[in-house]
């Protein structure tokens, strides 16, 4: 029998999806997220899905790492270690720099950040100690590279995919696969609240990554996190500016600046 599976952000979205798939696979789930009402709504989804699933809800801040830590402790008493744990959890406020309070830069890494942090430490052990696991952390294709309008999202998500790629290799010898996602643009209710404060500009830059559905997205996770890749990202468009980002560099930063230009001149 599988052992369960742990997602932060997985009252909706890619986590959800994620969740849900997982669901499929006979994996008992605990989902981590802050709104009590949506985690009941998606138990009660993956539930009609995968009925003889057990789906345990933990209504968390993962910005802080006293609830994230006793959540993450009370599930693994629980349920068990997990086999496999995804850090979907996350925040996107577009905006420029000089318009946006300090306080939003601070927000973006404590939930897309440290919430991803303290839930992957909580987890060592207990995941060392069960003879390992699998680790997904959800990115961004912002990571690749400097967006504009994403000064608060795009250094958060940097930082992440650098976290994973140290733990990729560092937890390696405890035998937990660290994979890191970067997906494009989803069709999530995240997307759509970021899309209202979204400067044109960062609009138009952000089509050319294409729109992607959350099962999709979910389901290129586990690919990758299965294979026990280190990276991934959504599509052979993405995963070669991944893999070419710092040699492209400059070449998209030519190509966003005809843009801005383009709508300053509006």
């Amino acid at each position: 029998m599988p052992g369960p599976a742990f997602v932060t952000g997985g009252s909706s979205g890619i986590g959800l999806e994620t969740a849900l798939q997982l669901a499929a696979r006979g994996h008992d789930i605990a989902l981590f997220a802050r709104d009590p009402g949506k985690l009941a709504a998606a138990r009660e989804i993956i539930l009609s899905k995968s009925p003889d699933v057990t789906v345990r809800e933990f209504a968390v801040d993962v910005s802080s790492r006293t609830e994230i830590t006793a959540a993450v402790s009370e599930a693994v008493r629980s349920m068990g270690a997990p086999d496999y744990a995804i850090a979907s959890a996350g925040i996107s406020e577009p905006g420029l720099f000089t318009e946006q309070p300090l306080d939003t830069h601070e927000r973006h890494m404590a939930v897309n950040y440290f919430g991803a942090l303290y839930f992957a430490h909580a987890l060592v052990d207990p995941m060392r100690a069960n003879g390992g696991g699998r680790l997904g952390l959800v990115s961004s294709v912002a990571a690749f590279f400097g967006i504009y309008g994403y000064s608060a999202y795009a250094p958060s998500k940097f930082a992440l995919s650098g976290l994973g790629e140290v733990l990729h290799l560092e937890l390696a010898e405890a035998d937990i696969s660290v994979t890191v996602l970067h997906p494009s643009d989803t069709e999530t209710a995240m997307l759509a609240s970021e899309n209202l404060t979204k400067p044109p500009a960062t609009a138009e830059i952000g089509e050319g990554g294409g729109l992607w559905k959350p099962q999709d997205v979910a389901e290129r996770l586990l690919k990758a996190m299965d294979a026990g890749r280190a990276t991934a990202a959504t599509g052979a468009q993405m995963t070669a500016l991944g893999a070419l980002s710092s040699l492209l560099a400059p070449v998209l930063r030519w190509h966003q600046r005809r843009i801005i230009k383009k709508h300053r001149r509006k």
